[in-house]
């Protein structure tokens, strides 16, 4: 069940913000345009660090992992919450997106160690 709910959060994170932005753009008195950089660094450094996670979990354990990650995402998405300019919005959308890139692929490996397998016939 945690696995699955980081999954959604992920995925919502990912997305959720593209819909919100306008909105953001005013309370930061920016250009929604110039927040998209948000999006961008996020989904990169998504894509940065998913393949670093699997030799992570190898190093460090499946769940020590998990939980790191589960915790830097938790706390990046305060930090976004929080912030008031571009430059920290910016910084902690990378630390989320860290988060993030450890806590989905980690969760999978977790849930194929720890299931229990069928019984071949």
């Amino acid at each position: 069940m945690l696995v699955a709910a980081t999954f959604f959060m992920e995925n919502l994170d990912g997305t959720i913000i593209a819909t919100a932005l306008p909105q953001m753009a005013c309370s930061f008195r920016l250009h929604p345009v110039d927040l998209s950089l948000g999006i961008t660094l996020y989904l990169l450094t998504l894509a940065v660090f998913i393949p670093i996670s699997g030799w992570a979990a190898d190093r460090f354990g499946l769940r020590t992992v998990f939980g790191s990650a589960i915790a830097a995402f938790t706390v990046a998405s305060v930090l976004c919450g929080m912030t008031s300019t571009l430059p920290t919005f910016t910084a902690a959308r990378v630390l989320q997106g860290i988060g993030g890139a450890m806590m989905v692929p980690v969760g999978r490996l977790a849930v194929l160690y720890y299931a229990p397998h069928p019984k071949k016939a």
